[in-house]
């Protein structure tokens, strides 16, 4: 071989070989946000509590053990029974299925109409806006609780029912956020610009109004 040459076969070329990228993702997130970390974990946990129930709890969630009655925390029953023979441990387990069903729905249901009347009602703006604005009151007025028990009174008793009474109320109340960022919204220069050309109302309120006040729609639906 000449000596101005190189034999290329015999250099072996090492590359370092470092973690995946979601191992480094998980790493860098646990050391700029460890409390947000804390908290998505809690809530992953939640989550597969609640969708894996029927395998993860020892019993049903209504089974009846006859002669159990109030027993105490043991290693049959980790958290004790209740007055009927119940396995706590088994229905805390479940309950957190329809915690999760109930918060999952009431939250879209709320999103959703916080979403179509707040953005309607800083749109419009005169005399819809408020009339709207004073049933928002009127309804801001009345304590939670006590609303949504008189409205359960009225409808019956059942899941749906507090799904859909709590998703209606979270949604008027929060309205007013969105109606706020609307105001602001239609004064910018994109907007006037599509009234001008002659883009029609659902257009301008679907392309350019709703994608701007999707920030604030996420995180009334995470609250």
């Amino acid at each position: 071989m000449d000596k101005g040459t190189t034999d290329m076969s015999s250099e072996v070329v090492v590359e370092p070989k470092g973690r995946s990228k979601p191992a480094e993702f998980f790493i860098r997130l646990v050391k700029e946000k460890p409390l947000g970390t804390v908290g998505a974990v809690i809530t992953l946990l939640l989550l597969l509590t609640g969708i894996f129930a029927d395998f993860l709890a020892p019993d049903g969630m209504n089974q009846i053990h006859v002669g159990d009655f109030l027993v105490p925390p043991s290693a049959k029953y980790w958290l004790g029974t209740d007055n009927l023979g119940r396995d706590m441990l088994s229905r805390v387990i479940f309950g957190a299925r329809v915690s999760m069903i109930v918060g999952l729905a009431a939250a879209t249901i709320a999103t959703l109409l916080t979403a179509f009347i707040g953005i309607l009602s800083g749109y419009f703006g005169g005399k819809f806006d408020l009339i709207v604005q004073r049933f928002v009151d009127a309804v801001m007025c009345i304590p939670g609780l006590i609303l949504l028990m008189v409205l359960i009174a009225m409808l019956g008793p059942g899941l749906w029912q507090v799904i859909v009474v709590s998703g209606v109320r979270w949604g008027i109340t929060g309205s007013r956020i969105i109606r706020g960022a609307v105001i602001g919204i239609k004064e910018n220069v994109y907007v006037q610009a599509a009234e001008a050309i002659g883009c029609s109302t659902p257009r301008i309120l679907t392309r350019h109004i709703l994608p701007n006040v999707m920030a604030p729609l996420i995180v009334r639906f995470s609250i």
